[in-house]
């Protein structure tokens, strides 16, 4: 069941009109204008069907992987192409965990190379037969793509092998990213081919396609889009090295969920966000989200299992009863370690066979009563590294072999010839431990293969004399730096570089009591059992559903240009605020209340000179002239900084250190919003403050006559955040009895008086303006952070009492777009200060005209 669309581009090539069962609804278009949904194209995407909607509609999920899980060969009597599936492929498994009811659609690539001339009726093939969307990848780009961007940098990187030198991974490459970008977006053309966005989920796999989500996103935006990343994740220090470090961050922020197999792989994909793009996330009830522009992206962490049911099925086949009784005769009366790895660099055969080596000079009791059976799988790159490890592998067997082993025995059997499945199952069914040393690996699940094998069936254990009854025994050594380490609790956990204790844990393996080795199996096998990739791929798919649950209540904005696209998910009321619109409603109105933030607003955030300019206080002065308006300015700011910055505004009202202190205007005196008895707090939080200061550099105290703030701004981001969260519960444990609060807020820990806060200023203002018979009929109301969340909530209460007029027109506006209790939002400052000047430049024109007596309204401006 595909699009129209797709069916037009079939009709096009073959010029026939393939049946394909059914018509699917029509797709939903994009937002193109800020607020609206629109029925207009955007002219660079490609054109959707435009048949009726239909009045049913089925769930998908859309599969895209690098490769199809399909298997391709040429018949040898008429060279036509034969496709089957692939059983081993992961993403054929998964399809286990997905229901029956869900149809699954694959998009990918063909591992073979299918001539331009054959693509269209092999593409009509796959589609009606096997439900594949085949992405057909010029040679030379599919080059550049693979053995380039994704093997030679993103690879190695992931890895932690850092381009130190052209021998170690090649320095970077811009055109093999250009050929990156360009299968991404070929494979994002294919899945727009036959997506219907309203029902389907799309559920990307791997590095190989980390950019898919911005291509996806920015035609769909409120597309269902999972990505799970096989691989690991590097630590910062060691991902800041890569030269589109900003571009791959912000195109998996474009998914709904990110799946990691480790914590750890997550944990370094968080700091990578807070550090390089200053975001933060946060866990809530199991669950860890990133806020994105207004959008929640989940981070699901659960590694991989395997398919029991192919491993069970396998173990029943005659060939494999066959294979293992000729495994028994060959490798009689020894004990076999087995070792199952591809041959690249950071898989650890070598540093295995080191191992070994150890292990026979220090125990020389084991020769000739161990073997080390060693599969080498070929590698999936290539390239220098690869042959020196196939070098140094076949000399390192060679040696260890013409040393220790003797005629007709060899203490390390090196297989690096293709298997059947059913010839490495046997493997795993004779061998007493899988060694498991790899320096870097994803997931690997070898281990999990191996368990499950070591349960064998009655067969089996006929075919081994074992007792069919008896509990079944199986020793892991796996590697710490391994995916499947944590999970695999009763293995022996190595550091693979470490060569004697490799050896000694090789030595503890062969040693250890049967019944210890029963006890580990059966909790091993309970895990894996029960964690299968079914359970994986069902997990997932409830966490996307959760994740996309309010997809359809956000309206949504697309912003940016190409990679560094994002969308903005906000309330369907929330819009921009004009200048028309507000003076407008400025000009006939009598009594205003206009409210205003200062850094942010008035002033470039993170400026180091935070003095108001020219251009900005002659505006405030302005709007102060006007008889209807009455000015406040809100700010953490002291008092005595505010009185100097606008000792020129002589009819500005003040408040400083958010709202605590309140002056109306310069010729009265400052008063509080709040009385308190004292301040001995400080001499309770401060000390704690400084301590805190000492140990974390870049941190600073600043001290205000209500607060005291904590800033880690300046500090490291993973470190100060931390003792951030250690310093709150420090202060709110010593400061419980006193009349004060602990808050964190971006890169501070603020304490202050209960109650204080910029929503108190909003409160006195309307208040006083009620009780002057004054009551507003217009309010305007900008701020830039949290801390004008207060504000925004007082303003939008207050429409439904009685300080305002009846008619009043309120506008809570904020900086940017993003969530916020505001209901409008402007762009950036430069739209502040023009919509000030023209609220400035009509009230001028009003006086001109109609000189008005004095009345009272408001306008606050906050920091």
């Amino acid at each position: 069941m595909v699009s129209r669309s797709y069916s037009n581009l079939l009709d096009l090539a073959s010029g026939d009109s393939p049946s394909f069962g059914g018509e699917r609804k029509r797709f939903p278009r994009v937002a193109t204008v800020p607020g609206l949904l629109s029925e207009v194209d955007d002219e660079t995407c490609n054109s959707v069907g435009s048949e009726a909607p239909s009045s049913v509609s089925q769930e998908r999920m859309i599969i895209v992987g690098n490769q199809l899980p399909l298997r391709a060969h040429r018949n040898e009597d008429n060279g036509e192409w034969c496709f089957s599936w692939d059983e081993d492929s992961l993403l054929l498994q998964l399809k286990d965990g997905l229901g029956e009811d869900l149809e699954v659609i694959y998009v990918g690539c063909l591992k073979e190379q299918v001539a331009l001339n054959e693509q269209d009726d092999v593409a009509q093939t796959l589609l009606e037969t096997f439900k594949c969307v085949p992405a057909f990848i010029p040679p030379e780009l599919f080059t550049k793509f693979y053995h380039g961007f994704c093997k030679q940098h993103l690879w190695p990187l992931f890895h932690y092998m850092l381009p130190l030198s052209p021998d170690l991974g090649g320095r970077f490459d811009r055109s093999l990213w250009q050929a990156y970008v360009s299968v991404n977006k070929i494979f994002a053309d294919k899945v727009m081919e036959v997506i219907s966005p309203d029902d389907d989920y799309v559920w990307v796999h791997d590095y190989h396609l980390m950019v898919l989500p911005t291509f996806l996103r920015k035609r769909f935006n409120r597309v269902k889009l999972g990505f799970f990343l096989h691989s690991p994740f590097p630590s910062s220090e060691i991902y800041r090295t890569l030269p589109v470090r900003d571009e791959i961050l912000r195109a998996l922020l474009n998914s709904d969920l990110i799946g990691f197999h480790t914590f750890d792989y997550a944990r370094h994909f968080l700091s990578c966000c807070g550090r390089m793009l200053g975001l933060s996330y946060q866990s809530k009830r199991g669950y860890i989200g990133l806020e994105y522009y207004g959008r929640t992206v989940s981070i699901k962490i659960l590694p991989v299992g395997i398919h029991i049911g192919q491993h069970q099925s396998v173990l029943n086949l005659p060939e494999t009863a066959a294979k293992v009784a000729e495994l028994r005769d060959q490798f009689r009366g020894q004990t076999v370690m087995l070792g199952v790895d591809d041959m690249d660099i950071f898989k650890g055969i070598s540093l295995k066979l080191l191992a070994m080596e150890q292990l026979l000079m220090q125990h020389p009791e084991n020769r000739g009563e161990v073997v080390l059976v060693q599969i080498a799988n070929p590698a999936r790159g290539r390239g220098r590294d690869v042959q020196e490890v196939q070098s140094e592998t076949y000399a390192t067997v060679k040696r260890i072999n013409n040393r220790f082993g003797r005629p007709g025995y060899d203490l390390v059997v090196l297989i690096d010839t293709p298997l059947q499945l059913y010839e490495r199952i046997a493997y795993y069914v004779i061998a007493e431990c899988c060694l498991v040393t790899a320096v870097r690996d994803g997931m690997n699940l070898i281990p999990y293969e191996y368990i499950i094998c070591r349960q064998g069936n009655e067969k089996l254990d006929e075919t081994l004399g074992l007792d069919p009854s008896a509990p079944k025994k199986s020793m892991l050594v796996v590697s710490e730096f391994i995916g499947c380490s944590p999970s695999l609790s009763g293995a022996i956990r190595v550091n693979p570089w470490n060569i004697d204790a490799v050896a000694e844990a090789m030595d503890s393996a062969l040693i250890v009591s049967e019944a210890e080795k029963q006890l580990r199996h059966e909790k091993h096998y309970r895990y894996v059992s029960t964690h299968d990739v079914a359970y994986w791929a069902r997990s997932f798919l409830q966490d996307l559903e959760r994740a996309c649950g309010d997809h359809l209540r956000r309206r949504c904005w697309g912003i940016g240009f190409g990679l560094g696209f994002r969308v903005i998910a906000l309330d369907p009321n929330f819009r921009k605020l004009s200048v028309e619109h507000i003076v407008s409603a400025y000009r006939r109105t009598k009594n205003r209340a206009i409210l205003l933030d200062y850094d942010g607003t008035l002033m470039p955030t993170g400026s180091l000179n935070t003095t108001p300019n020219i251009e900005a206080v002659g505006t405030l002065n302005n709007l102060c002239q006007d008889p209807k308006n009455v000015v406040f300015l809100v700010s953490r700011k002291d008092r005595k900084i505010l009185t100097e910055w606008f000792s020129c505004c002589k009819k500005l009202g003040l408040a400083a250190e958010n709202g605590y202190f309140i002056r109306p205007n310069h010729d009265s005196d400052w008063e509080t919003c709040l009385s308190l008895p004292d301040f001995d707090w400080k001499q309770i939080a401060e000390p704690v403050m400084k301590l805190y200061t000492e140990t974390t550099d870049g941190s600073t105290i600043e001290t205000k006559e209500s607060a005291l703030v904590w800033n880690y701004l300046y500090a490291d981001p993973d470190f100060g955040f931390c003792q951030a969260k250690e310093l709150l519960d420090h202060l709110e444990s010593v400061l419980a009895n006193e009349p004060v609060s602990v808050k964190s807020g971006q890169h501070v820990v603020e304490v202050k008086p209960q109650g204080v806060n910029k929503g108190l200023v909003a409160e006195h203002l309307l208040t006083t303006m009620r009780q002057k018979g004054k009551l507003p009929d217009f309010v305007l109301c900008i701020g830039d952070d949290r801390s004008d969340e207060d504000m925004f909530e007082v303003i939008m209460r207050a429409k439904t009492s009685p300080r305002l007029s009846p008619v009043a027109e309120v506008f809570a506006c904020t900086v940017g777009q993003k969530p916020s209790k505001a209901k409008y939002y402007v762009e950036d400052r430069s739209e502040i200060l023009r919509m000030l000047q023209a609220l400035a430049n009509a009230s001028e024109q009003a006086a001109k005209t109609a000189p008005t007596p004095a009345s009272c309204g408001g306008l606050i401006i906050n920091r």
